[in-house]
């Protein structure tokens, strides 16, 4: 006897063996067949969905769990208009704590208030506490003098710190306790679930602009044990935790994490998944690395490292057995990262462990055919554009702005296109990244790019069969099919005709976990 019996729903499968059906049968929160196999199969709980639409659970291959989740319980500028509002805002977070405190402010971006903020100016409103005012980009904050005196020697611009800046400052903040952490991650799990996510990569853990703690792992385990992590998670880990090894040289593992766990340790709701490494900031910080300068006049970016020493992290974790996800946004970024993953490929192929190149923010036209002849997949955040998309087309000059966060190009060039969030820098939910990839229009209204809009079905496939492709999970999630999980979005209206629709239930191993229940 099935589990569950849904009819009367209108199916888009992404299965090409049956593309579309109006049944689905759940057995042990599996999908155990679709459409005539199991229409007429006793089941102890049947649904008629009445016509509502039901397309695989989203994937959200790139995204900030607990960094979100922090966010969303810390005081926030972002709907500040001013400078005035701003420091209201940061005066009343001050005046919540006690006296020598740390005060962290999320939510800031120079641009809506014309300039940056200065440490004396945090200085005037905080009242002696340790301000840590980050912005929304994760590669910049500023911060009051108090917190300038406990980092000697480190440079900022008149309490601006941005890159290894930035990270010295979480340094000093961190670590968040473990029940914060799981209180967080409880949080951005219920937003992912709510906007249709059943399954995330957290892009990143345990090390640099991305740690919360050093032990930040175990936040996520516990949060599974009790219950209270939502959403299935593979967990990039930071490639500072990468470190010598003393394995017998035939097990090519010149760097590697203690016992040599590397990506596919774990089980279905919580696993490694690939290891991330920074080659250069962000377009919003203006330190993503370019090979000419902003047009604004903002500099060319930087790089994280020197790029020999990128490429042999790159080239040692890709010998360990380790997927790689390289972030990379501007061009000469992604130069680094296609010819780091050029170097690993000519010390050993390994095609199966799928690297890939995060964000991809930036990609000249003659960079597309490498990204094909390297197989790296592209994993793009389209919502960047609808978010940022005037500023950075601005930035980047008439031209340029045509090879920002590619669609068509890349699919044309035979690259695997991934959609993902970046949660918590811009909006999460996928369908409004996917109707950006199809009408390039930024939230004012402005088309950026054109020429790389896709069609809808290639927009959803980015987040469901090629995200799971992309994160190893090809053989249980992304489409309806038997033997599948039995994770399932429930939809108003049909995708391929408009994403703007809303989720009206989102399906965990056959259980509603958000939304309207049957």
């Amino acid at each position: 006897m099935l589990d569950l019996l849904i009819t009367g729903a209108r199916v888009r499968t992404m299965d090409p063996a049956l593309p579309e059906t109006d049944a689905i049968g759940v057995w042990r929160g599996r999908v155990l067949g679709v459409g005539d196999a199991v229409r007429g199969l006793p089941a102890a709980t049947r649904v008629d969905l009445g016509g509502a639409w039901v397309v695989p659970a989203f994937i959200d291959a790139h995204t900030h769990l607990a960094w979100a989740g922090l966010a969303m319980g810390t005081p926030s500028v972002a709907a500040c208009p001013d400078r005035a509002t701003l420091f209201a805002v940061v005066a009343g977070a001050a005046a919540q704590r006690p006296a020598g405190e740390w005060v962290d402010v999320v939510g800031y971006d120079q641009r809506r208030i014309g300039s940056h903020v200065t440490a004396a100016e945090l200085d005037a409103v905080a009242d002696g506490r340790r301000v840590h005012l980050i912005h929304d980009s994760g590669h910049a904050c500023v911060v009051t003098s108090t917190v300038l005196d406990l980092l000697p020697g480190v440079p900022h611009r008149d309490g601006l710190l941005v890159e290894s800046g930035a990270a010295a400052v979480r340094e000093l903040r961190q670590p968040y306790s473990l029940p914060e952490l799981v209180d967080a991650l409880e949080r951005a799990s219920g937003q992912c679930l709510s906007e249709g996510v059943t399954a995330c990569a957290e892009a990143g853990v345990g090390g640099g602009l991305i740690k919360h703690s050093p032990i930040e792992a175990a936040a996520y385990l516990e949060a599974e044990r009790q219950g209270r992590l939502g959403v299935r998670v593979g967990l990039m880990v930071a490639a500072d935790l990468l470190r010598a090894s003393a394995a017998h040289p035939s097990d090519a593992t010149p760097r590697a994490m203690d016992l040599g766990l590397r990506t596919g340790f774990g089980g279905e709701r919580l696993s490694l998944g690939a290891l991330k490494v920074f080659t250069d900031g962000g377009m919003m910080a203006r330190t993503a690395a370019l090979t000419v300068p902003y047009a604004d006049g903002s500099g060319s970016g930087e790089l994280y490292a020197d790029p020999e020493h990128l490429h042999a992290v790159i080239r040692d974790a890709h010998m360990a057995g380790w997927q790689l996800a390289v972030h990379a946004i501007g061009d000469r970024a992604v130069d680094v990262a296609l010819d780091g993953f050029e170097k690993a490929r000519a010390a050993a192929a390994r095609p199966w462990l799928r690297h890939r190149v995060e964000h991809a923010g930036l990609v000249r036209p003659d960079q597309l055919a490498r990204f094909a002849d390297l197989g790296v997949a592209a994993v793009v955040q389209p919502a960047f554009l609808w978010s940022f998309g005037d500023d950075y087309a601005r930035i980047m000059g008439e031209e340029r702005a045509g090879w920002l966060y590619r669609g068509r190009s890349f699919l044309e060039a035979g690259v695997r296109l991934v959609g993902s969030s970046d949660r918590p820098v811009t909006v999460g939910a996928p369908l409004v990244a996917m109707r950006f990839m199809v009408d390039r229009r930024s939230s004012s209204g402005a088309v950026v790019g054109p020429a790389e809009g896709i069609t809808p079905e290639q927009a959803l496939r980015a987040y469901t069969v090629d995200a799971a492709w992309a994160c190893g999970w090809e053989d249980t999630l992304g489409s309806i099919t038997p033997g599948k999980h039995a994770d399932f979005t429930v939809l108003a209206d049909d995708p391929l005709e408009t994403f703007d629709t809303t989720v009206v239930s989102t399906v965990v191993s056959g259980e509603i976990v958000s939304g309207q229940h049957w």
